[in-house]
């Protein structure tokens, strides 16, 4: 069955029915942004008969209900007809032309520079009868008073604010360019030795305008709100990107419930916001309302599935569990506000599981999408996550998920198993979730991991950091000198001048195996000298003073082995600290990484 169709309508008869109320914006749709010089392409254009573009409608009373509003600047003081078409593509160009063309306001728009400006638009007959190339020069834009300025608005080179003075000097309104009957007499009163020039005008321009018939795309009501959201996504490239939470917040606010003021709150109304309580947790930060709706809609579309299974369904007969944006776009508001509290606190768990996982920023956490299932799953288990072998396995699922980089890309079908079988195999150990049995950490993958951005470096990085890796120069906790706004980062150990004066090849030096968080005092220290000659230079440094034994220890506290480092001996260092990291991982993952030894690539000459 198709879901459109296409035709052409005149340009008054579609202006008419946006000031009637018929077509109208869904409240998804951002403001009219158009500036002057589009507004003036615009009318030329069709003065021309050139092509604009089609137009893309929707038909109302399908099973889309959308939140609506009229177009910019229409008057409201008088009832509208009820809705039948919402503009998913048209709106700056419709708006505009209901603006200058069937309004008898002022324009409200912005100049060159993005300031807001109102104008009134008029031809000039004697020069729009020139010659399409003069048109144009014709069109003039004059402010709220009708007068034409120059020297900073001292000077008046035009006064056009009677309609004695338009006809006399031949300017005529656009706003009167659909209906010109009442210029026309005033032009017979005032002026009629030019009435002859008029109606030239007006065969040759005001009949374009009249007689245009625009394209038209329209999405029947069957269409559906997934359809719709593509399809909006498709046809303005030139824009953001219409998100699921925009549409959400339009469909929820037709009955009546404002979504945006529940993430976002509302000073007016004096509403926090979820955004701002979830947040306040430093690796909440930059929760988006994608993750939130995601959470929400496994939870509901579970409670679809365990219903069914209790009804006996089996096989394709169950509710599929999950977080697409289709799932997403039809999650009914009773759901969505069963869900929402509960999904909150669970984000708040979520938070305080990371903490124990030693995640403490945002920018720490491998992957965002990975808190949506956590968020659910904890949403669900509430207290429960404490006990000892149902943390056990929360953290194994994590881990693997960070350290087989299995949340990178599109990853809704990954994270709404997640919730399902995670949940299973907490009640029973034989229900093992994929993400654990298919999560594999491949030892030279160590070596290939160069990019702070990549899961599984963050994720490492964590893991030496929650061993107790403690600071060169500070000697405490790196962990707690990062709440203390320290300055740390991931320094190389053997350092990069070092390695290659030494020709060690840089995609061996530069991986995570020779890498570790220290703060920026300690790495100025290091500078690119031997790490025997460094660690002699920080022990004595009279506001460390260290002895051997006390040096040693904090290079194992980041699974560094002394004797190599104080040997200078890149080749067993590098190979004794990629086996102390396997074992780490392995510890987290609980599967076995089997070590490889250093092939010659990685021997220094």
């Amino acid at each position: 069955m198709s879901t459109f169709d296409s035709t052409k309508r005149l340009l008054p008869d579609i202006l008419k029915e946006i000031i009637n109320g018929q077509i109208q914006l869904p409240d998804f749709q951002r403001g009219w942004i158009w500036d002057d010089d589009h507004v003036r392409s615009l009318l030329i254009s069709i003065s021309r008969s050139f092509p604009v573009g089609a137009v893309m409608l929707l038909e109302t009373g399908g099973s889309v209900n959308f939140q609506v509003r009229p177009i910019e600047n229409i008057p409201v003081d008088k009832p509208l007809s009820k809705v039948e078409l919402l503009v998913l593509d048209g709106q700056q160009r419709l708006t505009t032309l209901t603006q200058v063309l069937a309004l008898n306001t002022t324009v409200k728009t912005r100049n060159d520079k993005g300031k807001s400006i109102e104008r009134y638009y008029y031809f000039h007959i004697p020069t729009a009868l020139e010659g399409y190339e003069r048109l144009e020069e014709s069109l003039i834009a004059v402010e709220p008073d009708r007068k034409l300025k120059n020297n900073f608005g001292r000077d008046i080179i035009l006064d056009l604010s009677s309609r004695t003075r338009e006809c006399q000097q031949m300017y005529f309104p656009c706003s009167e360019i659909l209906n010109s009957d009442a210029w026309e007499e005033a032009l017979q009163e005032y002026a009629p030795e030019n009435f002859s020039q008029y109606m030239k005008f007006r065969k040759e321009i005001l009949s374009a305008f009249r007689n245009y018939q625009l394209p038209i795309i329209k999405l029947t009501k069957e269409t559906s709100k997934e359809a719709v959201c593509l399809v909006f996504e498709k046809v303005n490239t030139g824009g953001v990107p219409l998100s699921v939470f925009e549409l959400m917040t339009a469909t929820y606010a037709a009955d009546g419930y404002n979504l945006r003021d529940d993430w976002f709150g509302s000073t007016i109304r004096k509403v926090e916001s979820r955004n701002t309580r979830l947040t306040k947790e430093p690796v909440l930060e930059e929760v988006e309302t994608t993750d939130y709706l995601q959470a929400i809609s496994m939870l509901h579309t579970l409670e679809k599935r365990n219903r069914d299974i209790a009804a006996g369904k089996e096989g394709k007969q169950l509710s599929p569990v999950s977080a697409k944006r289709i799932a997403i776009l039809n999650l009914p508001l009773g759901a969505y506000l069963k869900w929402a509290d509960q999904v909150e606190s669970g984000f708040l768990l979520a938070a305080k599981f990371l903490r124990k996982e030693c995640f403490m920023f945002a920018r720490d956490l491998p992957y965002r999408t990975q808190l949506a299932p956590l968020a659910a799953v904890l949403s669900v288990l509430k207290e429960r996550w404490l006990e000892p072998r149902i943390y056990s396995k929360l953290a194994q699922w994590y881990w693997c998920g960070v350290l087989g980089e299995l949340y990178g890309g599109a990853v809704e079908t990954r994270i709404a198993n997640d919730v399902d079988e995670l949940l299973l195999w907490i009640e029973n150990d034989k229900e093992v979730p994929r993400t654990i049995s298919e999560a594999a950490f491949q030892p030279d993958r160590l070596d290939r991991l160069t990019s702070r951005l990549s899961a599984a470096y963050k994720g490492i990085n964590i893991l030496v950091l929650r061993e107790g890796a403690q600071d060169f120069f500070w000697k405490a906790n790196i962990r707690e000198l990062g709440s203390e706004s320290i300055d740390l980062d991931i320094h190389h150990i053997f350092p990069q001048a070092w390695c290659e004066y030494n020709n060690i090849p840089y995609k061996v030096y530069n991986s995570i195996v020779n890498k570790t968080p220290i703060s920026y005092k300690a790495n100025r220290m290091i500078g690119g000298i031997a790490p025997s000659k460094y660690l002699e230079k920080i022990q004595k440094h009279e506001q460390v003073l260290l002895d051997d034994v006390q040096m040693n220890s904090i290079l194992e506290s980041h699974l560094i082995s002394s004797t190599e480092m104080r040997a200078d001996d890149f080749i067993n260092f590098y190979q004794d600290r990629k086996n102390k990291l396997l074992c780490l991982i392995e510890k987290v993952m609980k599967k076995a990484a089997i070590s490889i030894p250093i092939t010659d690539d990685y021997e220094t000459t």
